[in-house]
């Protein structure tokens, strides 16, 4: 599976601002699709996830939930997430991300196989 992330960019805070990533290759093994982000001198931590067939399942990290949407579009082979009142906490790289077959977590990176090259997202205030 390859993974292209799109959308990045430099937002001001309270905005608004959709990431894309398109996926190819043998998506239809995956179970969850998600995304990541990784702030200066932070880990990798999770955004969200969806179950990328057999239903529309979303889940959220507490950080993001009732601001970011995730959402996919099965037969183009796209993931979306959708930001809104961005804060400046939000600035990070964002990264999709695809696993390889069934896992059952969706939370955790080592859970995912793989990952697009990830998409600067700045909020300023």
């Amino acid at each position: 599976v390859q993974l292209q992330a799109s959308g990045g960019g430099l937002v001001q805070a309270g905005g608004s601002l959709g990431l894309s990533c398109a996926a190819s290759g043998r998506t239809f093994s995956s179970y969850y699709m998600g995304w990541f982000r990784q702030a200066p001198g932070k880990e990798r931590e999770f955004v969200a996830a969806i179950r990328w067939s057999g239903g529309e399942t979303t889940y959220y990290d507490d950080s993001v939930k009732g601001r970011f949407t995730i959402s996919k579009d099965n037969v183009r082979n796209m993931v979306y997430l959708q930001m809104g009142s961005l804060k400046t906490e939000d600035t990070a790289v964002y990264y999709c991300a695809a696993q390889r077959g069934y896992s059952g977590q969706y939370y955790y990176t080592s859970s995912y196989n793989y990952w697009g090259q990830g998409t600067l997202v700045t909020v300023s205030s």
